[in-house]
């Protein structure tokens, strides 16, 4: 069950062994907890400074859609990990997809892969699963024909 927990969640050993201890062994609550507690542990992290961080950009396969993003974060070491660009890119995708006027438009929006998550929901497990603040700073999307 551990590894079930951990494979859907990306959460540590310890915090899948106590999720499912307080679960009775449920899949569904023990997942339920450990985002509750992702939760807060963004909560806890919102107020560090994001001084690190990387550039994605994206052009959609008709080439006629591009989008730069700047994701921070806060050291270079966690910027340069697999996960952080891979979060940067579903970012870029959903900027292409949805046209958001700002960051805060972004954040609130249905993340396009899954429709029972917004893309603050995205970041925010990123942050517990990362420990490290995550922040949208800006973007720019751009469109052939579009001002």
């Amino acid at each position: 069950l551990i590894k079930q927990l951990r494979d859907k969640t990306s959460a540590g050993i310890a915090d899948c062994r106590v999720a499912l201890e307080e679960s009775n062994g449920d899949l569904k609550k023990a997942e339920e907890i450990l985002q509750k507690k992702g939760l807060d542990k963004a909560a806890q992290k919102g107020d560090r400074a994001t001084g690190e961080g990387l550039i994605e950009s994206y052009i959609h396969q008709n080439g006629r859609v591009g989008v730069i993003i700047e994701l921070s974060c806060e050291t270079d070491f966690v910027a340069r990990t697999a996960e952080f660009k891979t979060l940067a890119h579903e970012i870029s995708m959903q900027i292409a997809a949805m046209n958001p006027k700002d960051v805060a438009v972004l954040l609130k929006q249905e993340y396009i892969r899954d429709g029972s998550k917004t893309i603050s929901d995205l970041v925010n497990t990123a942050i517990a699963t990362m420990g490290e603040n995550i922040k949208v700073a800006r973007f720019s999307r751009f469109e052939v024909g579009h001002e």
